[in-house]
């Protein structure tokens, strides 16, 4: 079974596999694996489970979707575009101080008051549109960066990340996922940014080490709860895979197995 909520995915999967009967493929949320598992009555009988986290490769190199600074575009970022809020409509909707929460929590950027206060000057003149009306606001908003990276690169991933919920629906396909499998069945993660992936080893340390429980509480007898081993604890990729495909540099894979 395939999942995705981009409909471009969902049409390229057909063109792909669609005449394959072993293929089932499924347009929504992956937090929705446990209802679409259930459909096909496979629930406890999955034999693994790939996630492969964030946004995509055919998202960021098409401008239309408005998911990169780097082409002109819509500011849009959703990854269903049938449904939610665009960027843009966000942004000029959402006050100064929810702009400047969601831009610190999700994109870990220290200027994010500035960048919010300026948002907001801005949509008072004219709404922003376009993802290079935006990355310009950014830049000018915050000192230049000496990393290489371009300077609005964390406003996005944070914007990215609210437009579409992205954590929430982590957290709850996670839980969906391991349900679906059966004993020895495996459930690996691929993430790409700090936010994800503390996410996704925070889980996986969960159902390995059981319940956490107080030091001051004597114990006897094995631990209770331990549901999963660790089958790769962090897999980053090798020299060849990041000269073949840089945008895989800052992946992490993480994988458990269900006991």
């Amino acid at each position: 079974m395939v999942i995705d909520r981009d409909s471009d995915a969902i049409d390229a999967a057909k063109r792909l596999h669609g005449d394959d009967e072993r293929v089932v493929i499924r347009h929504g949320a992956f937090s929705r694996l446990d209802e679409f598992v259930a459909e096909e009555g496979w629930s406890g009988a999955v034999d693994g489970v790939l996630f492969d986290l964030g946004v995509s490769s055919p998202q960021l190199d098409t401008p239309s979707r408005g998911f990169s600074f780097m082409n002109d575009g819509p500011l849009d970022m959703r990854m269903d575009i049938r449904s939610g809020q665009s960027a843009a409509q966000w942004l000029a909707e959402a006050d100064e101080k929810e702009i400047a929460g969601i831009i610190f929590e999700y994109g870990e950027e220290r200027f994010s008051r500035r960048i919010a206060r300026n948002i907001v000057r801005q949509r008072e003149q004219q709404p922003l549109l376009s993802t290079s009306e935006l990355a310009k606001l950014v830049k000018r908003s915050v000192p230049p960066r000496h990393d290489g990276k371009h300077p609005a690169t964390k406003t996005f991933q944070a914007i990215r990340i609210h437009v579409n919920d992205e954590l929430r629906q982590i957290r709850s396909a996670l839980a969906s996922a391991f349900d679906a499998l059966t004993s020895g069945g495996r459930l690996a993660v691929i993430s790409f940014h700090s936010l994800e992936d503390r996410i996704v080893k925070q889980f996986m340390t969960r159902l390995v080490k059981g319940e956490s429980l107080p030091a001051y509480i004597p114990v006897t007898g094995k631990q209770s709860g331990i549901k999963a081993r660790w089958v790769a604890k962090r897999v980053k990729p090798g020299a060849a895979e990041i000269e073949s495909n840089p945008r895989a540099r800052s992946s992490v894979l993480r994988v458990v197995e269900a006991l």
